[in-house]
């Protein structure tokens, strides 16, 4: 019997999807957990896995149109089924589609369109730049990864643009020539405006695009700047790898977690290399290869970079700018006030050196700081609550954001429900997020939705700071390094482990005597391990 599979809500504010891609198209044989469509939500692109098996007998929206969240997205049942009475009304047919992509361009396209207009010769697709997170409102192209000239093809690399939140990826869904830079690497442009041209070999584009989306691309000809992409072509290419994702599914990248798995060790065995269930189950570690050279820390290459009475510029990131502009208005919005503690850490010592000596095993202090946070947020949940103007949200879920530094800044990624992970997981997880983070990996969709946050700057013997609170949390906690001093224990003077904590907190949300039975709670887990486990 057919199965109708509905426009799914795939974040909290989605209130309709764009199919950003088919991966099957009618006619399809389609298998339990192959990759249906991508679907562009408000938050960013995610993979939409089949959850039953058949043949694709109809596709409810076209490639690179929305439909309402719980409309008919695909119909899937047995080859040669009747599904006429499931299709009536519910989402324009696939054959209509069809009909609407040969319909030439009139001026009730979109606005896209519009600014190309009749100037798009036969066979040439306009790229725009594309919406990738919700606050999105221009992109800037960090880096392209195809230059003028370059043949294209379908899921290539064309470039990475740089949002409000982070720098994603961005593939190509077309086949030909790159004819056209809409605008160049480091520059920025509105959402909707020119990103890249591509087209058969040849074909004049010049006028394309021109003038409303001039503004914000190169004022050097086609011509010259192919020329310029040529002799950096060698560079590019040899930069390429370095930033590539790694396709895996949603199942087997929460497998991988949960075995505390690295994914970019693993072979995979679907679709393309994708990585899938059966990968993750089979997966044998071996013996890393040795390393090459280390690449300079970004310290070290602002160190190199220094020239004896000569200042410099640097432009800023989006990434900077955004940071730059809320960590400015939680200063100023919420009223912060501190809180400070000192821990004794012996017994976590203890506590780390027996779970570590278990196989496959390895956690860090940081990882039992997240846990021990998470199971005390929970007795404490006004500490895991937001300021809303008019009253205060107490939140269901508690999602840590780990802070994470970047050579463009911090980003904070989250893990969610982490009251409910085991040290493996977080470890797991603070690895993966913190590795991609830094790659430029995350997606925007992986640092929304925190209710605390940690900032650790332990490592770099940093004793003890206070930090920002990342709204809308209601407070962060700032963990520094563990240190060996004299401390008075049974009258006597030894020598101890201590770790200074600092809460900040939103005075409008958190009362000073919460914050500080929140901070007791804590010392408690993380001086006496095993109270983490009543």
């Amino acid at each position: 019997m057919a199965e109708v599979i509905t426009m799914p809500r795939l974040s909290d504010t989605m209130t309709e999807g764009k199919v950003a891609k088919w991966h099957k198209k009618v006619g399809d044989k389609v298998k339990e957990g192959d990759i249906l469509a991508e679907i562009e939500t408000d938050k960013a692109v995610q993979d939409f896995e089949s959850e039953v098996e058949g043949t694709l007998l109809y596709v409810g929206v076209e490639e690179g149109s929305a439909a309402a969240v719980d409309l008919v997205l695909a119909i899937i049942g047995n080859e040669g089924e009747d599904i006429s009475g499931l299709t009536g009304g519910a989402a324009a047919p696939s054959a209509a589609s069809e009909d609407k992509k040969e319909e030439p361009k009139t001026e009730s396209n979109t606005t896209a369109t519009e600014e190309t207009s009749a100037e798009v010769p036969a066979g040439v697709e306009v790229i725009t730049m594309p919406r990738l997170s919700d606050t999105m409102t221009e992109g800037k192209v960090a880096k392209w990864h195809k230059n003028v000239g370059d043949t294209v093809k379908e899921g290539d690399l064309l470039a990475e643009i740089e949002t409000d939140k982070a720098v994603q990826d961005f593939e190509s869904e077309f086949n030909g020539i790159l004819l056209k830079q809409g605008v160049e690497e480091g520059g920025a442009a509105p959402v909707d405006t020119v990103l890249a041209i591509i087209g058969p070999e040849g074909t004049d584009v010049s006028a394309v695009g021109a003038p409303k989306a001039a503004a914000k691309s190169t004022d050097k000809p086609a011509e010259q700047k192919s020329e310029t992409k040529e002799e950096e072509k060698s560079v590019a290419s040899t930069e390429n790898s370095s930033s590539e994702r790694v396709a895996i599914s949603p199942l087997a990248k929460k497998m991988a977690q949960e075995k505390g798995v690295d994914i970019n060790s693993v072979q995979g065995s679907g679709e393309n290399g994708r990585i899938v269930k059966k990968d993750i189950e089979n997966y044998q570690p071996s013996a890393k290869p040795a390393s090459s050279a280390p690449t300079a820390s970004p310290a070290a290459q602002v160190a190199l970079s220094f020239v004896q009475g000569e200042d410099t510029e640097t432009p800023n990131s989006q990434v900077r700018n955004i940071i730059a502009k809320r960590l400015a208005e939680s200063k100023f919005s919420a009223p912060h006030y501190y809180l400070m503690v000192e821990i004794n850490m012996d017994k976590a010592i203890e506590a780390r050196k027996e779970i570590n000596s278990l196989p496959d095993t390895k956690i860090s202090f940081n990882d039992m700081i997240i846990k021990a946070t998470a199971v005390a947020l929970r007795k404490h949940p006004q500490v895991n609550s937001s300021w809303a103007g008019d009253k205060v949200i107490h939140r269901g879920n508690i999602n840590v954001g780990v802070a994470v530094a970047i050579p463009d800044g911090l980003v904070v990624p989250v893990l969610k429900n982490t009251d409910q992970m085991n040290y493996t997981q977080i470890s797991a997880a603070v690895k993966d997020m913190a590795g991609r983070a830094k790659s430029k990996g995350l997606k925007a969709n992986e640092m929304e939705g925190s209710t605390f946050s940690i900032s650790n700057l332990g490592m770099f013997g940093i004793e003890t700071f206070t930090s920002i609170i990342n709204q809308p949390n209601a407070a962060i906690l700032s963990v520094g390094a563990i240190i060996e001093k004299p401390i008075v224990k049974n009258g006597q003077i030894v020598v101890g482990n201590i770790m200074k904590l600092s809460l900040a907190c939103d005075h409008r949300v958190v009362d000073g005597a919460t914050g500080a039975q929140f901070l007791q709670t804590l010392k408690t887990y993380l001086e006496s391990p095993l109270t983490l486990l009543l």
